[in-house]
C-alpha cells in the first residue's frame, strides 16, 4: 500500500514564537510537515510560490501586508489555484474573516483553539472542504451584516448574480449558507449527496466564487438569506 504523501504546511505569523509553537504542533502529525515559515504576508506570497504547500495558516495581523492582502495574491495567482488557505484570528477580528473569506480563504480558526482543532482544520482544508466549519461561518458573517454602519470589508456580490440560478440551485445555495454540507443538503432537499455536490459545483461556477465560504458570503449579501435565519 503506498504512504500518502504528507500536507505541506506553509505558516505565516509575524510572531516567532506562535510560528515555532505551531511548527511543532504540524510535525507533531504523521500526515503533515512544515514546509517554510513567514513573517510577514510578502513573505507569505514569495514562499507560496517557492514551497508549493497544500495549506497555508494565515495571520491576518501582520506588518509590510496584511493577511487578508496576502491572501488576495495568492487566489488571483493560476500557478496556485491549488492552494488552500486557512486564516487565523480573534474573536474581535469579524469583519476582517468575512475580507479574508472574500479574498479567497477556505476557512478560519480562532487563535486559541486546541491544538487537535488545529490539525484538523488544515486536513479538513487540504482535503478541498472548503468552508471547515459552515454553521459557525455562516452565523459570523449574519453577525458581521447586522452590525450598523460597518464599514464595507471588499466587493459585495450584487443581487442580480443569482439571477443565473435555477430554483434548484437557489434551494441548495440557502441551505449551504446555513451551515448544511453535501449530504445534509441532499437529504433535505431529497436529492443524493452526489447530486447535491454537482449543484454546488455549478453554483460556485456561476457564481465565479473560489469556495464555500464566498457562496456564503453571497447568499447573505444578495439577501437569499436573512441573518438570523435558522435552519
Amino acid at each position: 500500500m503506498t504512504t500518502p504523501e504528507p500536507i505541506r504546511v506553509l505558516l505565516a505569523d509575524d510572531q516567532t514564537l506562535v510560528r515555532a509553537a505551531f511548527a511543532m504542533l504540524v510535525e507533531s502529525a504523521r500526515d503533515m510537515e512544515v514546509v517554510g515559515q513567514a513573517g510577514n504576508g510578502v513573505e507569505a506570497v514569495e514562499r507560496a510560490r517557492g514551497t508549493r504547500a497544500d495549506v497555508i495558516v494565515m495571520d491576518i495581523r501582520m506588518p509590510e501586508m496584511d493577511g487578508i492582502e496576502a491572501t488576495r495574491r495568492i487566489a488571483a495567482d493560476d500557478d496556485l489555484a491549488g492552494v488552500r488557505i486557512l486564516v487565523l484570528t480573534t474573536y474581535d477580528d469579524d469583519e476582517h474573516v468575512v475580507a479574508a473569506l472574500r479574498a479567497g480563504a477556505s476557512g478560519f480558526m480562532v487563535k486559541d483553539t486546541r491544538p487537535a482543532e488545529l490539525l484538523d482544520a488544515i486536513r479538513t482544508v487540504a482535503a478541498g472542504d472548503s468552508l471547515l466549519s459552515p454553521g459557525p461561518t455562516a452565523r459570523l458573517i449574519a453577525r458581521v451584516l447586522r452590525l450598523p454602519d460597518r464599514p464595507p470589508v471588499g466587493p459585495a456580490p450584487a443581487a442580480g448574480r443569482l439571477a443565473g440560478l435555477s430554483d434548484r440551485e437557489r434551494e441548495v445555495l440557502t441551505l449551504v449558507a446555513r451551515g448544511l454540507n453535501n449530504a445534509e443538503a441532499g437529504e433535505a432537499l431529497g436529492l443524493s449527496p452526489l447530486t447535491a455536490k454537482t449543484h454546488v459545483s455549478r453554483i460556485m461556477g456561476k457564481l465565479g466564487a473560489r469556495d464555500r465560504a464566498q457562496l456564503v458570503i453571497a447568499a447573505y449579501e444578495s439577501g437569499l438569506v436573512a441573518p438570523g435565519t435558522e435552519h
